[in-house]
């Protein structure tokens, strides 16, 4: 059997993006709209600074407004809930995307229940988390819908396949379950409980990994010719000493039997902030009311 086709992400991303801006350039030009998004960092986590760097870079450009603000990790919660106040009354921001992991102090619950649903960009909401559930339209979160743009680029009609998703969260595993679903794929959810998961994982047609433990999905685990999804990425050592990426599948071995897999670094990672920017563009046209712009729709 032939090595796996890499499914590009960052190809994949470039070509998102691209639709993004001519959507903006869209809404600028027919109803004098420039989409805005608002990044807020609280304390100075140097891959939370990374991530809030680079979708600044890609917002603007996208041609929209970039709002970047910056809070100490001493932030009191009260302060950064005033402040996604302030953002949610702003009519020149329309997405609030709140970086992840916040300081020990501040509940994460009360600060994404805090966003108004229709700016929440980051589509973890639990109103935006009902609207997908029930099928209803919202925000989803920009990891899943890469990932399910991802596998279509293996296979452009998932219906039918059996997909297993190796991770339960709110961020990545269950909404993507959805989205699966409403593709027509036959979802299973396996975590850290599931029997025999080498097992389970075997009979997926579309394998998802999404657990943050390097290279635990090995070769052995997946179907010959499964295209396979590598959410995680994880900081290892590498034989030269130096810190390298991984993802959650043990590349090496599993490009020798599946058909399709993306790789860590350059698979999932740069289609998360190209779908951020589109959530953001498609909350700008809900609160205007305003239909998608061509270039979007198929996203």
């Amino acid at each position: 059997m032939s090595k796996a086709q890499i499914i590009d992400g960052k190809a994949l991303a470039a070509q998102v993006q691209q639709r993004v801006r001519a959507a903006v350039d869209e809404l600028k030009e027919k109803h004098g709209l420039t989409p805005g998004l608002a990044v807020v960092l609280v304390g100075d986590d140097p891959a939370s600074r990374v991530y809030v760097r680079n979708k600044g870079k890609r917002t603007v450009e996208a041609g929209m407004k970039s709002f970047e603000y910056q809070m100490s990790a001493d932030t009191s919660e009260e302060a950064l809930l005033e402040r996604i106040s302030q953002l949610n009354e702003n009519p020149d921001v329309h997405g609030i995307l709140v970086q992840l992991p916040l300081p020990k102090h501040i509940d994460p619950g009360k600060v994404i229940d805090a966003i108004d649903p229709d700016k929440d960009v980051d589509g973890f909401h639990v109103i935006n988390a009902g609207r997908l559930a029930v099928g209803r339209p919202g925000l989803v979160p920009c990891t899943p819908r890469g990932c399910v743009l991802l596998a279509k680029q293996a296979r452009e009609d998932l219906a039918g396949l059996e997909a297993v998703i190796i991770g339960r969260s709110n961020i990545v595993g269950k909404p993507l379950a959805q989205l699966l679903l409403a593709e027509n794929c036959t979802v299973t959810i396996a975590h850290s409980r599931t029997r025999d998961l080498p097992d389970v994982a075997r009979r997926a047609d579309l394998l998802v990994a999404a657990v943050g433990r390097p290279r635990m999905v090995k070769g052995e685990w997946i179907k010959p010719g499964a295209i396979v999804i590598d959410v995680g990425i994880n900081r290892v050592e590498g034989e030269d000493g130096k810190a390298k990426l991984v993802g959650d599948v043990d590349f090496d071995e599993a490009v020798e039997v599946a058909s399709a897999i993306t790789p860590v670094p350059g698979g999932v990672g740069p289609m998360t902030i190209a779908m951020l920017l589109a959530n953001t563009v498609q909350a700008a046209c809900r609160q205007r009311g305003l239909a998608l712009p061509e270039a979007l729709k198929g996203l």
